[in-house]
Order: C-alpha cells, then sequence, then structure tokens
C-alpha cells in the first residue's frame, strides 16, 4: 500500500487546503444566483395583523352600523322649512281669498253679515308652518321606529286631515264658520301629506 501525502494536489480530496480553491458548490450557487434577482420583496406586501395571544390573523373591525334613516339631515331640514313655508303661503293665501269674497258679500247687505274664517289670515300662516315641522319631525321618528314608515305616515296625516275637516263641521254654531275652518284645515293638511315625504326620499343618500 503506497503512502499519499494527505496535501498531494494531484489528490481531489486534499484540493481544498491549496489556496484559491474554488468549490464547486459555491461555483453553482453564483450561477443560480441572477435567478432570484428578480424575486419580489416581502416587505412590499402588507402583512396580516395577528395577535399577540394566539398568533391568529386578526379581524379587520367591523364598520360602525349608521343610527337613523340613510337620509341627508341638513337638506331634508331644509326640505321640511320650504314646506312650511309653502303651507303657510297657501294657508294665507286661501284665507285672504275668503274674506275678500265674505267682505264683497257683507258690503251687499243681501246676505246678512257673515265671517266663516274664525281667525286672522297671519294665524292660519304660522299654524300651517308650524303643522309642516311637526309632521317632518313625525316623519324622521318613524324611519326610526317603524318597520313601514311611509305607510304610517300617511295614515296618521290621513286621518288628523279627516279629523281636522270633520270636527268644525260637526262641533260649529255657525255653519259658514265650521265650512270656512274645514276648508282651511284642508289647505294645511294637503301639502303637509305630500311634500314631506317627497323630501324625505329626496335627500336620501345617494339619492337625487
Amino acid at each position: 500500500m503506497s503512502y499519499r501525502d494527505p496535501r498531494d494536489p494531484r489528490d481531489p480530496r486534499t484540493a481544498k487546503y491549496e489556496p484559491g480553491y474554488d468549490a464547486p458548490e459555491s461555483r453553482a450557487y453564483s450561477q443560480q444566483e441572477p435567478a432570484y434577482r428578480g424575486a419580489p420583496d416581502p416587505t412590499a406586501y402588507p402583512q396580516p395583523q395577528y395577535s399577540q395571544a394566539g398568533g391568529h390573523p386578526q379581524p379587520a373591525p367591523a364598520p360602525r352600523k349608521r343610527i337613523g334613516p340613510d337620509i341627508h339631515v341638513g337638506m331634508y331640514v331644509g326640505g321640511i322649512v320650504m314646506t312650511g313655508v309653502v303651507t303657510g303661503l297657501a294657508a294665507w293665501l286661501v284665507a285672504w281669498i275668503i274674506r275678500a269674497i265674505v267682505d264683497r258679500v257683507n258690503a251687499a247687505g243681501k246676505f246678512g253679515v257673515w265671517n266663516p274664517v274664525a281667525q286672522d289670515e297671519y294665524w292660519f300662516a304660522v299654524v300651517g308652518f308650524l303643522a309642516a315641522l311637526a309632521a317632518g319631525a313625525l316623519w324622521y321618528v318613524l324611519q326610526i321606529i317603524t318597520p313601514s314608515p311611509d305607510q304610517f305616515f300617511r295614515w296618521i296625516v290621513g286621518l288628523l286631515i279627516a279629523a281636522a275637516v270633520i270636527i268644525p263641521l260637526v262641533l260649529s254654531a255657525q255653519f259658514s264658520v265650521g265650512l270656512g275652518t274645514a276648508v282651511m284645515h284642508l289647505v294645511i293638511g294637503l301639502p303637509i301629506f305630500s311634500l314631506v315625504p317627497a323630501m324625505g326620499h329626496k335627500c336620501r343618500t345617494g339619492t337625487r
């Protein structure tokens, strides 16, 4: 058996001890290195947040549920105020027309002296304005606490209009006064019945 020098450069097993030796594994790795240069950066993507206790990803916080109807409150308030203005103007105009007709009839003296309008024109205008504001608040509350708010609103306002028209006709001592008051109540109720729900639906978020 021949003896071989452990540092013999002819022996491939001892070549790694020679200066400037380049291992085959390092050469293979250097040849494959450019293939990984285009790998995506893991820090460029958001990582899920893990809880400190269990190590599971935390769910995204749920959005807060909106309380109340999905309407633009500022526009709705403006619409209700303008509904009150329209109702008040309508009541004032109808009361003024009735009083002007009555004054002509009383001036002729053929039918005696009668006054079917028990209150002043401005009183009916103020009542119409306040009634529209109250109806707007009622519609908003019904949107929060009832499953079918529009139907409830129409029933409530419709019954109130019917009562406001029928009660003066039945309880007034003079039929002319009862008739005039019933007409004024009807003039106040009709704009409220139609305009308040329309303002509510027009002011819903995302609706024009």
